[in-house]
């Protein structure tokens, strides 16, 4: 029985939730967020000039490369509430060493360990230890804001070299920013990885019935950990892009990410139950709560109104969950 091969059913699996998403949800959200666009370019004249749309490209780009792995983390069935401290202590990590002058390619891969690391712990926890999702990673939001403020003292790291700056920061390739550049990368490669290999399959079959995918052969304990470990990934890209465009490592960055990457992934089709959902769905969640957010700022909404507006959208998205997965 352990020697079956899921391959072409998950396969099949993927593909059929795809395609439904293709007719339905990704119609619903892109007129959506068309919709959205038209008014705001009503509301301001400023909104859809090519300078505030790729600032508002700017603006998602770290929620969009974090909610690269929480949809990851999602589609297993699971959840990450430990996102933003994650982002905070990699972002610190590579602060520290950059400090320390420490190559930038050395300090950013001690930043992606400590990212991976912090997956792994998460994945063994769910997987082996039998913890639930929810506790295994709100102690890790604990755990790695705690850390972060050890490490740093509670003060912020500042001056980092120009060259660090440029590439994952404030440079350009061409007339896009490096963070937009960068989150493409991370889309691109995670889109492929879900829907072109064994590895996407085994995803969306560990969502759909991690028991049977366990009967059928698969190695759940073991995907349920890379999951965890590249979602961790992730969130280290994100934390150094955060570094970079503030010129600073502070230990309590990140605050409330996981809340934006789970909104953006569940607005974009991402059961919350697993098995469904897609990272080009995710992107276009992060791009409505991106185009809500500047829009706002543009009309000069307060702050503390804009809390209350994307709390809703964020309630709303997994209300529709729920009766979607009732239908």
């Amino acid at each position: 029985m352990s020697n079956v091969d899921v391959s072409s059913d998950s396969k099949q699996i993927g593909k059929s939730s795809f395609r439904d998403l293709l007719v339905s949800q990704y119609f619903v959200i892109i007129v959506i967020l068309l919709a959205m666009g038209i008014v705001m370019s009503f509301l301001s004249p400023v909104f859809l000039t090519s300078r505030n749309l790729l600032n508002v490209l700017l603006q998602t780009s770290i929620n969009i490369t974090v909610a690269v792995g929480v949809t990851m983390v999602i589609l297993t069935g699971g959840i990450d509430l430990g996102v933003g401290s994650v982002v905070a202590l990699t972002g610190v990590t590579l602060g520290t060493m950059l400090k320390a002058n420490v190559p930038i390619p050395l300090a950013f891969l001690m930043a992606v360990l400590v990212g991976a690391l912090t997956g792994i712990i998460n994945g063994l926890l769910v997987s082996k230890g039998r913890v639930p999702a929810f506790v295994a990673t709100l102690g890790m939001m604990s755990a790695a804001r705690g850390l972060s403020l050890i490490i740093t003292g509670g003060q912020s790291i500042y001056v980092f070299p120009k060259s660090f700056l440029n590439f994952f920061g404030i440079g350009y390739l061409w007339f896009i920013p490096m963070p937009v550049v960068i989150a493409s990368v991370v889309v691109i490669v995670a889109q492929y990885s879900l829907s072109q290999t064994r590895f996407g399959r085994y995803v969306y079959a560990i969502g759909g019935n991690s028991e049977a995918a366990r009967l059928a052969g698969v190695k759940v304990t073991l995907m349920i950990v890379i999951t965890y470990m590249i979602a961790g990934i992730t969130y280290a890209v994100g934390g150094t892009i955060l570094t970079a465009r503030l010129n600073s490592a502070q230990p309590i960055a990140g605050v409330g990410y996981e809340l934006d990457a789970i909104a953006a992934a569940v607005i974009g089709g991402t059961s919350l139950s697993g098995g469904v959902g897609t990272i080009w769905g995710t992107v276009l969640g992060a791009l409505i709560m991106g185009v809500l957010r500047n829009g706002l700022n543009l009309l000069n909404i307060s702050s503390y109104i804009q809390q209350v507006l994307i709390g809703t959208v964020i309630v709303g998205a997994v209300l529709i969950d729920r009766m979607r997965n009732k239908a």
